[in-house]
This record gives structure tokens, sequence and C-alpha cells, in this order.
């Protein structure tokens, strides 16, 4: 079955070795290999916390991957059948001085199995020094011995950090891709982005939505996210499950609570795939992989054909005067989109800044008035956890915004691209580190004043000692002794309205100090946050800078190429055009023809059923 799409694969590398794109060959010997190989690559990728590392361990019924809130996986890891339970660290090893550095070669260290998670965390294995890495997991299981290969890899954006070239980039390279989504929300934009970006260089995705068993109606959130699939145009499919059911099925081998954790469709449909790799899945791989050699080898080959026709019309002074101007035009859009990166970059800051400021002072303003009439002395514990809490939720809520304008940003700038017809944002969504500078101290409790009972004591005795005087000396003119009832009386009454006074007074000052107390810690606060969203911001600014650049080098290359192609062809003669233009049609034709018949082999594939709606 494989001659089909082998022979349509090779007329594609034969292509490309015509066209002179030494990068496209290169690009399809490996899809070819990749495709000749038996195991099935399945990458599960996704969000951080979304349940990844939890969905590889109830695939194959066995607590491998470590599983938390935190960031527990930092290196990808992959999962292969093995007789023994075995660990194993990949990575580059690090550069000899003095030495040639060989191409492609690897170091592997085995770690015992009870240091997976410090394996998977890159702190066990590695060598200082030592280039991109990833974690190997031999497991005895029969998913795995017929085949199947998994790969964990990072939240989404966290791949970079680890250095993803080679040998780490080589994992992507899959023919089922997994995107792991929770029950607890919708898909989000950015994982609705990923999934477009997935289906452009993958033809197998998948969506998983994991965590049925913590969401009573996830149901409807799976009724939604495939509306959501449909609107947004992505050719994926959506399985429901429950990793911890089917960790607790296996456990118990409980046939029934496994059918409702929703793997048995999953498992299945990773076995058709397996089965299918050969035929389907290659079939419909050629079909991309045509598809996007095409689109390159065709692109310079349209812009030449329409140079040419225009000199066919008005001459090849004309053409030439028209690339010098689309050269023009490519120095004004340059022009255009640093202007605007560097405007609207600068307006993130201060719409950034402006956010996280407005958000504290609503904090501060719900302080003082809690501190109104509030006793720091009963209410501190509960205020401040209210505070750390509150502080917490307005610098993630900050950071979400920071994120959604950056890619607001990043599509504003591109439109500047518009017009030279393909895509040109980045190829991965754009993320912002979530990591932050050193977390901000506790606020401590602010050193206020205690009204004691010596305190009082003595507040009363100086009270009631002006009223006792006052009442006596007023009624020795009546007869009465100083030291009667009434000036008694008096006293006690003047001295519990010292206490009394004395008492609020010092829980003013209370109060205050508890205001100044919080305000240096917001203030603190805002500091810290600030300076790291705005160095989150130039990041970002960097990273759009550089491939915007890289872009318009690109074109750059290609406007002169043809600037080139046109003085040449305004110093030939008509007969010269015409036979130029009689090559470039033929090559458009063969390319036609090549992607028709990648097309006719993904026709011949059994079409394969989809997966059961649950």
């Amino acid at each position: 079955m494989a001659g089909i799409w082998l022979d349509a694969l090779d007329d594609i590398a034969r292509t490309c070795q015509e066209h002179g794109r030494g990068d496209l060959l290169q690009a399809v010997r490996l899809k070819r290999a990749h495709l000749l190989d038996p195991a099935l690559t399945v990458l599960v990728v996704g969000e951080p916390n979304q349940g990844k590392s939890q969905l590889v361990n109830a695939i194959v019924n066995a607590p491998v991957c470590p599983v938390g809130d935190g960031r527990t996986t930092v290196l990808p890891t992959v999962l292969r059948h093995a007789e023994v339970a075995t660990a194993t660290v990949v990575q580059t090893p690090p550069p000899t001085p003095g030495a040639v550095a060989v191409a492609g070669a690897l170091e592997r260290t085995t770690v015992p199995t009870e240091q997976i998670a410090a394996g998977v965390a890159g702190t066990a294995g590695r060598r200082p020094g030592a280039g991109p890495a990833y974690v190997e997991i031999g497991l005895p299981r029969a998913l795995l011995g017929a085949g199947v290969v998994l790969v964990d890899m990072p939240g989404s954006g966290e791949l970079a950090a680890t250095g993803a070239t080679t040998p780490v980039a080589a994992l992507t390279r899959a023919d089922t891709v997994l995107l792991v989504s929770d029950s607890t929300r919708d898909l989000s934009v950015a994982e609705l982005n990923l999934l477009l970006h997935l289906t452009r260089s993958h033809a197998n995705v998948v969506v998983v939505q994991t965590k049925t068993d913590l969401v009573p109606d996830w149901r409807t959130v799976a009724d939604r996210n495939r509306r959501h699939l449909a609107d947004a145009g992505v050719p994926a499919s959506l399985i429901p499950v429950s990793a911890a059911l089917r960790l607790r099925a296996a456990a118990t081998d409980d046939h029934a609570l496994n059918a409702e954790s929703g793997f048995p469709p999953l498992i299945a449909r990773l076995r058709r795939d397996l089965t299918g790799k050969p035929d389907v899945l290659a079939r419909a791989a050629v079909v991309l992989t045509a598809r996007t050699v095409v689109e390159q080898l065709a692109a310079p080959l349209r812009a030449e054909l329409e140079s040419q026709r225009s000199a066919e019309e008005s001459g090849p002074m004309t053409r030439l005067h028209a690339a010098q101007r689309e050269a023009d035009e490519l120095r004004r859009c340059s022009i255009r989109w640093q202007n605007t990166l560097a405007d609207e970059m600068a307006d993130l800051l201060s719409d950034v800044e402006h956010d996280l400021r407005d958000r504290t002072r609503h904090i501060l303003r719900m302080i003082d008035e809690a501190f109104e009439t509030a006793d720091p002395l009963v209410a501190w514990d509960t205020v401040q956890e209210w505070l750390e809490r509150s502080l917490v939720e307005a610098a993630e809520a900050n950071r979400r915004w920071l994120v959604e304008r950056c890619d607001w940003v990043a599509r504003r700038v591109a439109d500047s691209f518009t017009r030279y017809g393909h895509g040109s944002l980045p190829p991965w969504p754009l993320v912002v580190p979530t990591e932050t500078g050193e977390p901000l101290p506790e606020i401590e409790r602010p050193s206020v004043d205690r009204f004691t009972v010596s305190q009082k004591v003595i507040t009363g005795m100086k009270g009631s000692y002006g009223g006792l005087l006052m009442f006596g000396l007023a009624l020795t003119l009546a007869g009465m002794p100083m030291i009667n009832p009434i000036s008694i009386g008096a006293g006690a009454l003047f001295g519990g309205k010292s206490i009394h006074d004395e008492g609020k007074q010092l829980l003013r000052r209370r109060q205050a100090t508890v205001k100044m107390a919080v305000q240096r810690h917001v203030d603190d606060f805002f500091v810290r946050v600030n300076k790291d969203s705005r160095d989150a911001a130039r990041q970002a600014q960097r990273m759009l800078r550089d491939h915007f650049s890289a872009l318009t080098e690109e074109l750059q290359a290609g406007i002169v190429e043809s600037l080139r192609n046109a003085k040449q062809a305004a110093d030939t003669d008509a007969v010269a055009r015409e036979r130029r233009h009689r090559e470039i049609r033929q090559r458009m034709t063969r390319l036609a023809a090549l992607y028709e018949q990648a097309q006719q082999v993904a026709a011949a594939a059994r079409p394969a059923p989809l997966a059961p709606r649950a």
C-alpha cells in the first residue's frame, strides 16, 4: 500500500531538487523516513495544568509522568516500549574545547526510575553546559509494544525555553497530535490559534477534553467546544475523557468505570491511526507536504510569470520600473511596520501600567473602607489574607491582558504585509512567560499601640481628677464638703469619658498605621509586577521585531531577485523572454500536476470513521 504514496513523495523530492531548493528537499526526505517508520508518534500538547501528563499516565495505566499543580514537565518526555522499565535523559553533549563538534551527536544518561520526576523537571541526568534534552522512558505495555510512541511536551511556549532545537525539534514530527484542554472552561483563543497552526502542518489532530469527572455538565462544554472548532474551521475531532476514572478503573479492574472514563474511544483511535499510518495517515501527510512544497515553489514562479506578462504588454522597461516600485513599496512597508510596532508597544506599556495601577488603587480603596470601622487588632488576619489573594488575582488579570494585547499588536503589525499574499504571523502562538521575578515577601503585622489596663487606669485617673475637683469646688459654695457623692460621680463620669476618647484616638492611630503599611506593601507590589510586565512586553517586542525583520529580508531577497530578473529581461530580446515564459509555464503545469497527483493519492485512501461523540 505504501508504493503509491512513496512514488508521489519521491516525485515531490525530485521536483524540489530540480528547482534547486535544498531546504525543501531535506524536509521531504525527513518526512519520507518518518512515514516509513512503522511506529506511530503521538504528540501531546496544550497549555500548562490541563492534565497532559495525567492523560499520558492514563493511556499506559502507569504513573510514569509526574503530575501536580506546578510546572512539573520541563523536558519533553518520550514513552516507548521496553521489556523492563527504564528512564534515560537524552541530550546534546557539551562542547569540548579544541574538539570538532559532531553533528547529531547525542549523549544518553540512565537515571533510576524513582528519579523520573526529577529528570522530567530537568534536575537529574543533565550535564552542565549540555544542549537541548528530553527524557526517554521505556515501559512494558501492549499499546507501546504495538508501535505507539507517546511524547508529552511542556506547556505551550515553554518548549522554546528549553532550547528546542535538534534533537528536541525532531520530537514534533508526529503522526497524531493530541491537544489537551480540561472541561472547566471552553477552548481559549490561544488554543484555537494553536489548533489552526497544527492542522496546517499535521493531518491528524484530536482535541482531548480532560477532567470530565470534575465538571457535571462536561457534555455541554464538549458541545460548545465542537461548535468553536466548526466556527474556527479546525478539522479536528473531540474526545472527552477522565484520567482519574481511567486509573481508578485500572486499579479495580472495573470495565464499566473504564468505559465511563471515555478512554476506550481514544485508545481505539490510536490503534486505528497506528494501523492506518502506512496508508491513510501517510496519504494525508503526502497531501500536506505537496501543498507546502507547491506553494513554496510556485510563489517565485508566479511572481516571475506576472512580470513576464507585464513585459509582454508594456515592454521590458515598464517591467523594470514596476520591480523598482515594488522595492520602494517594500521600503515604505518596512518603515510602516517598524513605526507601528514601536507605537503600539509604547501604548501597550502605558496601558498595562495604568491597568495595574487602577487595580491596586481599587484594592487600596477597599482597605481604606475596611479600616474606617474595623480594629486592626481584631481584623488584621482576615484583611491580610484578602489582600494577598486580591494582589495575586490583580497580577494574573494584568498578565492575561498583556498577552491578549501582545497578540493583537502582532496581528496589527502583520497587516502591513497583507499585500504580499502569505501568512506573516510568528509560527507559534505568542506566549508571554508567566514566571515573574522574586516573589514579594508577605506583609508583616504592623506594630500598633494597644490600650493596656494600666493605660486605661492612668487615663481614667487623669480625667476623674478634673471632674472631682471642678464639681467639689462648686459644691463647697453650697456648704457641702469637696469630697461628696456628687463630685465622686462626676469624677467617675469624666474618667470614663477620658478612657473612651483615648481609646478612639488609639484606634485611629492603629488604623492609620495599618493603612500606611498596606500602602507601602501595595506600592512594592506595583513596582515589582510592573517591572515584570515591562520586561515581558519588551521580550515580546524583540521577538516580533526579529520575526518581521527576517520576513522583510526574505521579501527583499525575492524582490531583489525579481529586480535582477527584470533588468536581465530588459537586456534580452523577445525570443529569450518567450523561451523563459514557456519554461515557467511548464514548471507551473508540472507543479499543478504534482499537487493533483498527491490529491488523487489521498482520495484513494479509505476514509477513517469519526470518533464517537460522548
